[in-house]
């Protein structure tokens, strides 16, 4: 019998997790899954090609592992993520991943519309993700502390309070909220770092609110509209140019 890894004693056990996620069929699952909306079973077996028995299936086994959790309304269940950790993990490794090859202008299309702008489970993500945390660090906004080591993370400054508090934006109960306040994920098409946690969720869901965003027709996807275009620029001074 073949001894177990000694890092698995002291250190936590990747595998189980990481099996879950080396299926095609359970990837493509957990991919639609990534603009934090539910779906139901169906759905997610025509998303990933597979019939509703096996889509049945490699959801129990997601279920099972903490991937993701299920809803219930009367007869009908739906799917989503477990939480903002398992899209980070699907977006680190989309980082890692090689491209697949574009093999049609619909795919053409999809792609160059997902890199603008698009979620990242509940956060921005994108050209335009990653142009709003610029500006956000570049007016003063957001800033990283100094002594801070390891994955970034960032503090509102007095300035920011002010400016997100104008915007609708209550900070204080970000900060007793159990998730993390603010901190960055490697952008996958940008290669740049876009606002994560608890901040880029609640400015998101604003700007949704104030339609400066609206979701496209392409999962996942999402539009900066000419009156979100003004209003981030004045707001933040965001620009999509950079």
């Amino acid at each position: 019998m073949r001894a177990r890894a000694d890092y698995t004693t002291n250190d936590v056990d990747i595998v189980p997790a990481a099996s879950l996620l080396a299926e095609p069929a359970r990837a493509a699952m957990l991919t639609a899954l990534l603009d934090d909306r539910p779906l139901a079973a169906g759905e997610l077996a025509r998303l990933a090609g597979v019939s509703p028995a096996t889509a049945s299936a490699h959801l129990a086994r997601l279920l099972h592992g903490g991937l993701v959790t299920v809803i219930r309304q009367g007869r009908h269940r739906y799917y989503r993520l477990a939480g903002p950790e398992v899209a980070a993990v699907m977006e680190a490794l989309a980082h890692l991943s090689p491209v697949t090859p574009v093999r049609s202008l619909r795919q053409s299309q999809d792609a160059a519309a997902l890199a603008e702008a698009r979620t990242c489970y509940d956060h921005l993500a994108g050209r335009a993700g990653v142009a709003l945390l610029d500006a956000l660090l570049a007016r003063g906004l957001l800033a990283a502390p100094q002594a801070h080591t390891g994955p970034a993370r960032f503090e509102v400054t007095v300035d920011g309070l002010a400016t997100l508090d104008a915007f609708g934006i209550d900070i204080g109960a970000l900060e007793r909220a159990r998730r993390r306040f603010a901190g960055a994920c490697l952008d996958w098409t940008e290669r740049k770092p876009h606002l994560n946690g608890a901040l880029g969720a609640a400015i998101t869901e604003r700007l949704l609110s104030l339609r400066w965003i609206e979701r496209g027709s392409r999962r996942r996807a999402v539009k900066v509209t000419p009156a979100g275009a003004e209003g981030l620029a004045a707001t933040f001074g965001w620009s999509i140019e950079g």
